[in-house]
């Protein structure tokens, strides 16, 4: 079983513009509403990809209800734990000649609920495979993810980290199964910005020599990289098409990379899987459907 982890879930509430004009009333042309937070949109993508698993976090207040009861219709388990005050966060993402974005801040989550999520953790196998991505909300230490890994240690479960900065970088010392950072990411950890595969190749080798059993580096336009556990170095090209979207691209890569490697144990169909789900969500309004991936899978 997969299980995704968000620890500040959302309603995302979109809208799209001709142009935002502050201080005006603006007349919206579009909307859509999804469910959002990192780990969520692993879990939605994966659902339609047709792999089974299972959402896990913190819900509050009717907002957090409402997620419950999206994700239900998306065939998607979940056993969150519901907070006794707060309510869950709406995020505002508003398109037009610029996107901009207005995300709520989420309610707190006391030591009572992050041990009863510790103790959900605690029940996991070698069998599964944990997702941990986003940030970490104010209420909660900052250390959480080491608390997550350090209490799995020994446990052979395969951990994906999807995070960024110092949150990812303390990862590598439990050997995580997976890391997902974009280039823009990677290069920030190293202090530099990264121009050309080859610079992107040595700071993901460095990542990998810390501890990272392998390296998934999304590139925008221009594909991504992986370094296998293997010894391997894999460079794709991104698929043609228009970028309608640029939230939750990389979730669904991650979704993309995870439903090809357990389908074929294959590392190199894994990144062909994980290219084609992360560019399906960038070329749509909201988050990659089966149909599209299958589309764009069969032109890489």
């Amino acid at each position: 079983m997969i299980y995704t982890v968000t620890f500040n879930p959302a309603i995302d509430y979109v809208v799209w513009l001709d142009r935002l004009e502050p201080g005006t009333i603006n007349r919206v042309q579009q909307e859509l509403i999804q469910f959002g937070g990192k780990g969520i949109n692993v879990s939605v993508v994966l659902g339609r990809l047709g792999v089974e698993n299972r959402a896990l976090g913190f819900l509050a207040g009717f907002t957090g209800q409402a997620v419950e009861r999206g994700l239900a219709a998306e065939g998607v388990q979940t056993d969150f734990i519901h907070l006794p005050e707060g309510v869950t966060r709406i995020n505002v993402k508003v398109k037009g000649r610029e996107e901009t974005e207005l995300n709520g801040r989420g309610p707190d989550i006391g030591e009572a609920a992050l041990a009863e999520l510790l103790g959900k953790l605690d029940e996991l196998t070698d069998a599964d495979i944990l997702v941990l991505a986003g940030s970490i909300p104010a209420s909660l230490p900052g250390d959480v993810y080491e608390q997550i890994l350090a209490r799995l240690e020994g446990r052979n479960v395969r951990v994906v980290v999807d995070a960024e900065g110092e949150l990812l970088c303390s990862a590598l010392a439990y050997r995580p199964f997976l890391i997902k950072p974009n280039s823009l990411e990677l290069g920030g950890i190293f202090g530099k910005t990264l121009h050309t595969p080859e610079e992107i190749r040595t700071c993901a080798a460095a990542l990998q020599e810390r501890g990272a059993r392998n390296v998934l580096v999304s590139m925008a336009g221009d594909g991504a990289i992986l370094l296998d556990e293997q010894g391997g170095f894999h460079q794709l090209a991104a698929p043609k098409g228009t970028v309608r979207n640029s939230v939750g691209a990389g979730d669904s890569m991650v979704a993309g990379f995870l439903a090809g490697w357990l389908r074929t144990g294959s590392y190199a169909q894994a990144l062909r899987m994980g290219t084609a789900t992360g560019s399906a969500t960038a070329f749509s309004d909201g988050l990659a459907t089966r149909e599209r991936v299958e589309q764009l899978l069969a032109e890489l």
